[in-house]
């Protein structure tokens, strides 16, 4: 089995909880001695084998590998790749079987992660991932207050717009962020705006 580690949690002794993100599932494992191998690092691609407990407690992680990037050893790309597959449990909490958008998303994205501004990369796949479940709200009106959005937008979680004096947000060009809601580019927005846009992207989906 193949799939990214999106949390891990420590359990008794050196044992841990790891939760896994693959193709058709989320899925929570325990690996004895966990605590131990380097592989377990959350936003890790890694392959495994799965063996059921005797207990009938959760799944066991064995003869575990890992299918490592070219950016992995840089401290940057990996704190913000890191900070970006942690949204995902949270987003798929309590969901057992998922659709293979969100592996695919992460694995197109893990293979650019160091050809292209990280940061860019996480705000294009968020929007993509908000297109695919039909949550971006791209409609011209006021999240909050329902009137015709001006040309300066503020945006809130999962980027819905809303008037600056709304939500007091920094003004944004609507032009410049609409074009991203249909494109899923950011090559259009300054450095600044993407630093903006990607802290909205940490509060989670």
């Amino acid at each position: 089995m193949r799939g990214f580690i999106i949390n891990i949690r420590k359990a008794k002794n050196e044992d841990v909880i790891v939760t896994v993100l693959s193709n058709d599932s989320m899925q929570s494992y325990w690996r004895f001695f966990g605590a131990r191998h380097s592989i377990l690092q959350i936003g890790n691609l890694v392959d495994f084998e799965v063996s059921e407990s005797k207990n009938n407690f959760m799944p066991n992680m064995r003869s575990l590998s890992h299918i490592s990037f070219p950016w992995i050893f840089s401290n940057n790309h990996l704190l913000i790749w890191q900070n970006f597959i942690k949204l995902f449990e949270p987003h798929l909490k309590d969901t057992i079987e998922v659709e293979s958008f969100y592996f695919n998303l992460l694995l197109e994205v893990a293979k650019k992660w160091d050809k292209q501004n990280p940061k860019r990369l996480a705000v294009e796949a968020y929007t993509k991932l908000l297109a695919y479940e039909g949550r971006l709200y791209d409609n011209g009106f006021c999240y909050v207050c329902e009137e015709v959005l001006d040309n300066k937008v503020g945006l809130m979680r999962a980027f819905l717009p809303a008037h600056p004096k709304c939500i007091y947000a920094n003004p944004l060009d609507k032009k410049d962020i609409f074009q991203l809601y249909n494109t899923h580019s950011t090559i259009h927005i300054d450095n600044r705006t993407v630093e903006n846009l990607y802290r909205i992207v940490l509060k989670g989906f």
